[in-house]
């Protein structure tokens, strides 16, 4: 089957309905797909952007957890699709469809809801996607080994230290990749065949043949026993019971010449820091500047940053940090950190290892270290964070690793207490 036929063939199936509690406040009003990320993109935006550049041009995200700021991102920053092209994005909320009463009951429910849908898309394969990881991945390398193997599923596989996989599903495969078992968060995970200091993790991407996958989910759909879920039910199942193939994510991960694997879980508060401190490191292993693979997004009509005043102390200068459209760095020392959208900051204010989500202002003489801001917050004029742990927590929410969030109602309960 020519390359071309098969992504022409082909769609994604993108789960973004999970809230993401680990990121705690960030997801108190918008889902974890939809949470900023590396400056002027939302996470989801690499799933998607992963199947743009692809050649994947039909497209569905099932959404359910506070879905609107999601919605409104993709309705703005993905409306380029055009139908009489046979190009194709859906949202599709949980919206107890297809005679159920119930939302979404698990990641094989939210697919079997929307049958009728994917059905109308006249596909061959179906890709289902996680819509809350940040990574660079040519699917259509993964479809073809799909198709060459003639598996039921493939599953796509991070290669990880075998002692850092028991937090995975892990699979387990013989010599040609066909995988054996599969286990749910080992505590002792089976090495690779190559290798047995390393083991094969899931990374919750499956590519199956439709036909077959509709069979499949019609069958869970009536197990009263089943959670209907991908990871807990389907995968394994298939293991025991048919062909499923193991694909290393090493194989198709899009990457600058020695780079290593990058694919990041930003599922924590940490985590989440971690990974925008990385973007200003001198070559980071994310390559958010590469034009032949894009990350695709909304893009907001805002003017260039601009740096202003040049006194002692009062200096409008970044260093060693990302600073996006639309913000004004005003007699602000800036150093190692990420500004998203339309930041403001003011004279005699200092950000060192601050990620800033869009549209926050920073007032005067503000000091802050080691900080995530939500976005729209308004930070006060000589707030100090970041140097007094214990302090910092009675107000804010402080990881164990010393990061600091901090959200508009957690100010505002400051203020309203002094």
């Amino acid at each position: 089957m020519p390359t071309k036929r098969l992504t022409q063939r082909s769609m994604v199936f993108v789960l973004a309905g999970g809230r993401g509690s680990r990121l705690k406040e960030l997801t108190d009003r918008r889902v974890k797909p939809a949470v900023p990320f590396g400056g002027k993109a939302r996470i989801i935006d690499f799933a998607l952007s992963n199947a743009m550049n692809s050649g994947i041009r039909k497209m569905a995200i099932a959404t359910q957890y506070k879905a609107h700021s999601l919605i409104r991102h993709v309705q703005r920053g993905w409306n380029f699709f055009g139908a009489e092209r046979n190009e194709f994005l859906d949202v599709l909320p949980a919206s107890q469809r297809g005679g159920t009463e119930s939302w979404y009951k698990g990641t094989a429910d939210a697919v079997t809801q929307n049958i009728d849908i994917v059905d109308s898309y006249g596909i061959d394969h179906v890709i289902i996607l996680a819509g809350d990881h940040i990574y660079k991945m040519d699917y259509e390398i993964m479809l073809r080994q799909h198709v060459e193997t003639e598996a039921d599923v493939t599953v796509g596989c991070l290669t990880v230290p075998r002692m850092e996989a028991t937090a995975f599903g892990v699979m387990a495969t013989d010599k040609t990749g066909q995988i054996t078992s599969f286990l749910e968060k080992p505590a002792d995970p089976p090495g690779t065949p190559d290798d047995p200091d390393v083991a094969l993790a899931s990374m919750g991407i499956y590519v199956f043949n439709w036909k077959y996958l509709r069979d499949l989910l019609m069958v869970d759909a009536a197990d009263p026993n089943s959670s209907h879920d991908f990871g807990n039910d389907l995968i394994p199942d298939i293991v025991k019971n048919g062909k499923a193939m193991a694909h290393r994510f090493d194989e198709s991960c899009v990457r600058g010449d020695d780079a290593p694997a990058y694919w990041k879980d930003v599922g924590t508060v940490d985590a989440f820091w971690q990974a925008h401190i990385d973007l200003t490191n001198f070559t980071p292993e994310l390559d958010l500047w590469d034009r032949d693979w894009p990350i695709w997004t909304y893009n907001e009509s805002v003017p260039p940053a601009k740096f202003i005043h040049d006194e002692r102390d009062r200096r409008g200068m970044a260093i060693s940090s990302m600073v996006s459209g639309g913000c004004i760095v005003s007699g602000t020392e800036v150093r190692n950190s990420c500004l998203f959208t339309g930041v403001h900051t003011n004279s005699y204010a200092v950000l060192d290892h601050a990620v800033v989500l869009p549209n926050v202002t920073i007032h005067r003489s503000a000091r802050l270290r080691q900080v995530v801001i939500d976005s729209k917050v308004v930070i006060p004029e000589g707030l100090v964070v970041g140097e007094d742990p214990k302090d910092d927590a009675k107000w804010f929410r402080v990881t164990d690793r010393g990061t600091t969030l901090i959200t508009q109602d957690m100010l505002d309960k400051r203020a309203a207490a002094s």
